[in-house]
C-alpha cells in the first residue's frame, strides 16, 4: 500500500508539474503575442501619424495630388459648414483653386489619438490642430488598403470654447436656421 500512495504521489506531483509548465509556456506565449501585437499596433500608428503629418504638409505646399492621394476612391470630407459634406470628387472640385491659387491650408496637429478594430485593417483618429481658424479638431476613419493607410472619411470642426458658445450660436443662428428649415421640410 505504502507504494501504491508513493506512485500516486510522484504521479500527482508530476502531472501538477506538467500542468504548471504547461501553463507557464501558454502564459509566455501570450505575452509574446500580446508584445508582438503591441509592436504591430506601434508601427501602425507610426504609419498613420507620418500619413497624416505628410497629409497637413501636402495642403500646406498646395500639392494637390499629393494631399488627394491619401484619400480612399470612396472618400468623404465633412467640413465646418454644416453644407460640407461632400464625396472625394466634389470635395476635389471645390478645393482645386485654392491649390492652384498656390496657397490651401496650413494645419498643424497639436494632439492626436489613434485606435484601432480588431482586423487592424479599420483605425479612426482625432486630432486637435493648430490653423488660420484657431483651434479645429480633425477627426476620421482610415482603412488599410494593402500596406497603406487612406483616408476613408474626414471631419474638421471647429471648436468653441463653453464661455462663448452663447454668443457663437447667435452668430450663426440666421444662416444656420435656413439650413436646419431646410433639413425639416426634407423630411
Amino acid at each position: 500500500m505504502k507504494t501504491t500512495g508513493l506512485g500516486f504521489f510522484v504521479i500527482t506531483v508530476a502531472v501538477l508539474f506538467f500542468s504548471c509548465a504547461q501553463k507557464t509556456e501558454i502564459k509566455n506565449d501570450c505575452l509574446k503575442a500580446e508584445k508582438q501585437d503591441s509592436i504591430q499596433i506601434d508601427n501602425e500608428k507610426h504609419k498613420i501619424n507620418n500619413m497624416l503629418d505628410s497629409f497637413n504638409i501636402a495642403a500646406a505646399n498646395a500639392d494637390y495630388d499629393l494631399y488627394f492621394s491619401y484619400y480612399a476612391e470612396d472618400a468623404v470630407f465633412m467640413g465646418t459648414d454644416a453644407t460640407e459634406n461632400w464625396s472625394k470628387d466634389s470635395f476635389m472640385v471645390w478645393a482645386k483653386p485654392y491649390f492652384d491659387n498656390g496657397r490651401a491650408w496650413d494645419f498643424k496637429s497639436l494632439e492626436r489619438n489613434i485606435y484601432f478594430d480588431k482586423t487592424g485593417k479599420v483605425a479612426w483618429f482625432d486630432e486637435l490642430l493648430d490653423t488660420q481658424m484657431k483651434i479645429c479638431r480633425g477627426s476620421g476613419v482610415l482603412t488599410k488598403q494593402g500596406d497603406v493607410w487612406k483616408i476613408q472619411q474626414y471631419v474638421l470642426s471647429m471648436t468653441i470654447p463653453n464661455s462663448i458658445v452663447k454668443s457663437v450660436s447667435e452668430l450663426k443662428a440666421d444662416d444656420e436656421d435656413e439650413i436646419i428649415n431646410s433639413l425639416r421640410k426634407s423630411e
